[in-house]
């Protein structure tokens, strides 16, 4: 497959040097061959990029891959980088560069400045403000407190019981609704008590669901519904296939399961098999409160059942920088989110778990491995033709079921939240996409100055989005502001951005 990107003859860096085809092939290098990368899947099947006419990038596949507006979602600087094919010790603390409406002018553990980009070819797009400046507020009600308390003009919080009560302010507006994220519980299977399938079955089968939703969800926006299959969610796409975990909740069956697979419970209720009671280490990041309602309200349900299960929580770096890479838990509570292309490739198949053979730098955190499922992934990837995707797909999602990989909840009901007294302009316009409400930061328009400040749910360690675990958060507030791309992803699916003259010429064969 043969992928023609051509570049608008107008488009230049923040030091007014043209954006060329050579960035692209850096782009494809820096990603498939840094140590660390995070995100190889897709630009591993670049065979080579003909970067010969600047104007033109001629990116030619070792077979056909369904998902190849995937990549170039960001484009790098080439004549800023020490070496395309290595770029782990590049875009630490500093992007030295900008092709898009902003630009990094500094970046520490408390704060990222960002101001214009005045060589944005885009003089449409060129932002109002003068100056954004995003602070970490990682902690829920620290989050709220800081808004209502005027110390930042707009968030964007994960919601919880009592948010919206919370946000009950004469000078804050906010608009509910529900996004493309997602949140499920997740059993890690490489080693551990949900190592053994039977046991791992027999969990997830006797979590209760619905008393999740009536208690914790339910609390935050009324009439919610689970989400019922696994990994997408209804409103992206033809992917999500309803109803596939419709009859998760079987404790009944469960205990049955077990008892025929050699267990029996303890005389302190707990299951157990050869001398041995598994104790479940649930792991989420502190401060986050609808998780730790959750683990309040699920410990003593599932102990109930027979299940031995200890919150063994850890702040949100620690979680989602070193535990959930290390595997280091048993199960395990996050958002995730179903993009408008449904690959789950670098995330789930087998050759993504941590190992020896891929640096321990794979991004399949659950350790799962089906090697027909991972088959049917590979296929789905190389399938051009949408509804036989979307049949994969849904063979894939049934996979999910069948092997007790994890349990679907929620699909997330995002809130963007501002003063207005702070910030206006259409703040809310992109609050159920992809790249988060911030795309349009170029819109906001500052009330009584020329600065907005924003406060952030996560913060990086680093700058470099090619290795940095810290999704979404780098990505919204300092990769898509910043950074040029050749497609911008939307809930509807990618359109092309003014990166390009034209929608890239696709030929098969």
């Amino acid at each position: 497959m043969t992928v023609t990107i051509k570049l608008n003859p107008l488009a230049v860096w923040d030091d007014g040097t043209a954006i060329t085809s050579r960035d692209l092939e850096c782009t494809y290098r820096a990603f498939r061959n840094t140590p660390g990368s995070l995100w190889t899947d897709g630009y591993d099947k670049i065979r080579s990029i003909d970067s010969s006419d600047p104007q033109t990038a001629v990116v030619m596949f070792s077979e056909p891959y369904a998902a190849y507006k995937d990549l170039f979602g960001m484009v790098l600087k080439a004549d800023a980088l020490t070496d395309c094919d290595d770029i782990s010790g590049d875009l630490l603390d500093r992007v030295p560069f900008s092709g898009g409406p902003w630009r990094i002018e500094s970046w520490s553990d408390d704060r990222l400045v960002l101001v214009p980009n005045e060589k944005y070819w885009v003089h449409a797009e060129r932002p109002i403000a003068r100056r954004v400046v995003v602070v970490p507020t990682l902690d829920g009600d620290a989050e709220i407190d800081s808004l209502r308390s005027g110390e930042v003009g707009m968030i964007f919080p994960q919601t919880f019981a009592g948010v919206i009560d919370m946000l009950e302010h004469p000078n804050i507006r906010y608009t509910p609704g529900y996004s493309n994220m997602f949140e499920g519980l997740y059993f890690q299977q490489l080693d551990g008590p949900f190592a053994d399938p039977v046991f791992r079955k027999a969990f997830s089968m006797s979590v209760d669901r619905e008393l999740i939703l009536s208690c914790i969800y339910d609390c935050m926006l009324p009439g919610s519904e689970l989400l019922q299959c696994g990994l997408w969610v209804p409103t992206v796409g033809k992917w999500c296939q309803d109803g596939q975990f419709s009859d998760s909740y079987d404790p009944v069956g469960a205990a049955r399961l077990l008892t025929e697979n050699g267990w029996a419970k303890t005389l302190g209720g707990f299951w157990a098999k050869d001398g041995r009671t598994p104790s479940i280490r649930w792991m989420v990041n502190t401060g986050n409160l609808r998780r730790e309602d959750t683990q309040a309200l699920m410990v003593p349900e599932l102990a109930a059942k027979g299940f031995d299960v200890v919150a063994d929580n850890a702040d949100s770096d620690t979680v989602f920088q070193v535990r959930l890479p290390a595997l280091d838990y048993d199960l395990t509570m996050f958002i995730n989110t179903a993009w408008p292309n449904p690959s789950v490739t670098a995330f789930m198949s087998c050759e993504q778990i941590p190992s020896a053979g891929n640096d321990h730098l794979g991004q399949n955190i659950l350790g799962w491995c089906n090697q027909e499922a991972s088959a049917l992934m590979a296929r789905s990837d190389r399938e051009i033709n949408e509804d036989t995707r979307v049949d994969l797909i849904h063979k894939i999602g049934q996979y999910l079921v069948d092997d007790a990989v994890m349990l679907p909840l929620y699909q997330f009901s995002s809130i963007v939240a501002w003063r207005t007294d702070k910030v206006t302009g259409p703040v809310d316009q992109w609050a159920d996409n992809y790249m988060g409400p911030f795309k349009n930061l170029n819109k906001w328009r500052p009330v009584g100055g020329t600065e907005i400040v924003i406060g952030a749910e996560q913060w990086p360690d680093i700058l470099n989005p090619v290795t940095e675990w810290a999704w979404p958060w780098l990505h919204w507030i300092a990769v898509h502001p910043v950074y040029p791309a050749v497609w911008q992803t939307t809930v509807a699916g990618h359109a092309p951005t003014d990166l390009v003259v034209d929608e890239p010429m696709v030929t098969l064969g």
